[in-house]
């Protein structure tokens, strides 16, 4: 093991100061973990009777921080050297400063990790943090709509195994202290306004729309689970060949990066603006929008390094509930194991995670199109009608994708591989099998070298 740092504390049990250490924690920029069942020493000892221990420690940090730190932290047991511990993630906290509820927002209260150790606060800062503290949370929100209904919901936490009880929705935090539904209530309550939308376009712009679908007006949790489905539909598996002949199922696009891309927009969007996510699905590309940008105080270095500052941690706790999320801060860290940090665009005001189609699936669709990519040399065409007849029966083996680039050599003699590629979406080895095709049929012929010109090789 590590030894203990800024953002790792080691406790051979659970000790009294548990709410103490998670406060410093909650109010540190970059969150921590603590293990318990290892010595200060990182010697792993062990616990007896984990889930009891794991019961108690949700149960302080429930009830003994203030304010709510649900959906801020993940309790998780783990095997060491053959031994039991836990493994406490707590994440940064949006509404700083969090303090111990016995002792109130002060001195004694709130405490802040400093090097491997948790500090009291001083009173400035005390201050300073509740002055800008977030006031426009969804929790804080009231809901326009107080006649909801959450039978969606509670279907769902029965399949988990939850007991549904008279205080079910006052524990999810969906009331404001005056006990008005709050709009986290309305985003997953039966009936809403909110939708995700899902966008298909023919090419490589938003110029050709053919097909325009929305999921949601209700519980937010059944439309993201429609919104994977549909995206799991969208996803398509194709075969590639290896060099030693083996056939290996692929998808277009990681499907565990397009899963975690999902839920990462639809917990950490800035729903105060009434913005929802919105995915996008192009001829080579998939992409995830949502409205909000990086959370205030989290750097993208923070960002990338997967740390972890919920912006609505009532969803956050829901989706973590139901399994949707599997640990804090590991959605990232899953997406980046499949690609790098150039998929993410961050903005301002949003943040976009755009997934490029595997170059094998595009280079796999002969004679069709991928969302629409079109060729306009076909049977029938003006100008395949033209070259068809001059040239003769050739064309009629020809592939739509010979037909493509036998177009745009048509429309420029002089271009290159390159711009060949680029302009119909594949590689270049692909572009040089399909030109030599049509150089065998002798549809056309390289006059010079670099420097030179395609001939069209029409009878007159």
């Amino acid at each position: 093991m590590d030894s203990e740092s800024n953002r790792v504390e080691f406790k051979l049990e659970l000790t009294d100061d548990l709410e103490k250490e998670v406060v410093a924690f909650l109010n540190y920029h970059e969150g921590g973990v603590i293990y318990f069942g290892i010595d200060k020493r990182g010697n792993v000892i062990g616990l007896q009777d984990i889930d009891a221990v794991q019961l108690k420690i949700k149960d302080r940090l429930k009830n003994n921080i203030l304010p709510s730190c649900m959906g801020l932290f993940d309790v998780v047991s783990e095997k060491r050297e053959g031994k039991n511990i836990i493994k406490l993630i707590i994440a940064s906290g949006y509404e700083k400063p969090y303090y111990i509820k016995k002792r109130g927002m002060s001195e004694k209260g709130c405490f802040l990790r400093v090097g491997s150790a948790a500090e009291p606060m001083p009173v400035s800062m005390i201050e300073d943090l509740f002055s800008k503290r977030t006031r426009n949370s969804l929790g804080k929100i009231v809901s326009n709509r107080q006649n909801l209904s959450f039978q969606q919901l509670k279907i769902y936490y029965q399949e988990k195994g939850y007991e549904i009880n008279d205080s079910f929705l006052e524990n999810l935090d969906l009331y404001t202290p005056d006990h008005r539904f709050n709009y986290v209530a309305y985003l997953l309550a039966d009936v809403n306004s909110v939708s995700i939308k899902v966008a298909k376009y023919a090419g490589k712009t938003k110029s050709d729309l053919i097909e325009n679908e929305e999921y949601g007006y209700c519980s937010l949790i059944k439309a993201t689970e429609q919104v994977l489905n549909k995206l799991e539909v969208e996803n398509k598996t194709y075969t590639k060949i290896t060099g030693k002949a083996k056939r290996l199922e692929r998808k277009m696009i990681n499907s565990r990066a397009l899963r975690e891309a999902l839920i990462n927009a639809m917990v950490h969007n800035d729903y105060t603006r009434e913005v929802p996510p919105v995915v996008e699905i192009y001829s080579d590309r998939l992409s995830i929008t949502s409205y909000g940008g990086l959370i205030p105080g989290l750097s993208r270095e923070e960002f990338f390094a997967g740390r972890s500052m919920p912006r609505n941690r009532e969803l956050m706790r829901v989706f973590k509930d139901l399994d949707l999320v599997e640990q804090l801060g590991s959605g990232i860290h899953r997406i980046l194991e499949a690609y790098d940090t150039s998929v993410f665009k961050i903005s301002e005001n949003f943040l976009e995670i755009c997934f490029p189609f595997e170059q094998d699936y595009l280079d796999s669709l002969e004679g069709g199109s991928i969302g629409g990519i079109k060729g306009s040399i076909k049977e029938g065409g003006a100008i395949g009608g033209a070259i068809g007849g001059a040239i003769g029966g050739a064309m009629d083996n020809l592939t739509d994708r010979q037909k493509e680039i036998l177009e745009l050599i048509i429309e420029n003699n002089k271009i290159s591989y390159r711009n060949i590629a680029k302009k119909i979406g594949i590689n270049e080895s692909a572009v040089l099998k399909h030109i030599g095709i049509l150089k065998e049929k002798n549809i056309i012929t390289r006059i010079g070298g670099t420097r030179g010109y395609w001939k069209i090789n029409i009878e007159e």
